[in-house]
């Protein structure tokens, strides 16, 4: 399990260190690379130079020319990652995503206690309303956007969730939470007060930030890819993050040996 490297400033993703990113291979074999992403890792190249980004870093420590990111994880998520070493792997694992022959499973902590799973089956697209260009919200004449969420544990106010995206909407699973009234812990874009998003992209990490946040980045992390393509049956896990298992423990009085069991019995061990 990987720890998540602090916060950046506003503008600058963290660098990798040659030293660690090998401790993040989860796997690997001739077609693919696998890896468990800590939170604050920025997936594409980035003009900040290889040691920026993960497929950059991969690139120089691995004295490759390419390699194709497969899938793909928003700079604070966590959790597994994949990478295809040519481009007919590449071609493969995109064609089963295209033709939705991937079934995405995430765990997060959201802030309230969901009661019960839950379908939100919400229209999304861009917020006109919101000041950050980016920003997706629930909106009639959306594209159409699916999220499953079940609650495995719920305490002290917070809620251990598994999530499984049913469609590929960007920040689907932030603005479904959001509109669900429980925002993932954490969420600077899709929490509760979206002034604290542009706070921290113009000034990076304040001290309004780290009382207002229940946790540094938000508490999402891709556990578990389940390839189900005719011709390319994989499942790729990555256990869930150190950071996330302990504010579960701490917030939540989850304890290790209870996390694991409850994590297994879902297949996310």
């Amino acid at each position: 399990m990987n720890e998540p490297l602090p916060p950046p400033g506003p503008d600058k993703p963290p660098l990798i260190s040659p030293d660690e990113i090998g401790g993040w291979l989860v796997e690997e074999d001739d077609d693919y690379l696998v890896f468990d992403k800590p939170g604050w890792v920025v997936c594409h190249p980035s003009k900040d130079g290889p040691w920026s980004s993960l497929v950059g870093a991969v690139r120089a420590w691995r004295g490759m020319a390419t390699a194709h990111l497969v899938s793909r994880l928003d700079r604070e998520t966590s959790g597994v990652i994949l990478l295809a070493k040519h481009p007919g792997a590449a071609s493969l694992a995109q064609t089963a995503m295209e033709r939705r022959w991937v079934e995405k499973t995430y765990l997060a902590v959201l802030e309230g206690e969901l009661a019960e799973p839950t379908l939100v089956d919400q229209p999304l697209g861009p917020d006109e309303t919101s000041e950050v260009a980016v920003r997706t919200a629930v909106r009639p004449g959306g594209s159409p956007a699916s999220t499953f969420l079940e609650p495995l544990a719920r305490a002290g106010g917070l809620t251990l969730a598994r999530i499984q995206p049913h469609t590929g909407r960007k920040h689907q699973i932030r603005a479904h939470a959001l509109w669900l009234g429980h925002p993932v812990v954490g969420d600077k874009l899709y929490g509760r007060d979206p002034s604290l998003y542009l706070e921290f992209a113009r000034q990076g990490w304040t001290a309004r930030l780290a009382q207002s946040l229940a946790h540094p980045r938000q508490a999402l992390h891709a556990a578990r890819l389940d390839f189900r393509a005719p011709t390319f049956a994989r499942i790729f896990r990555a256990p869930l993050a150190a950071d996330l298992r302990e504010l579960v423990r701490a917030r939540m009085g989850v304890d290790a040996t209870a996390l694991d069991a409850l994590l297994a019995a879902h297949g996310l061990g």
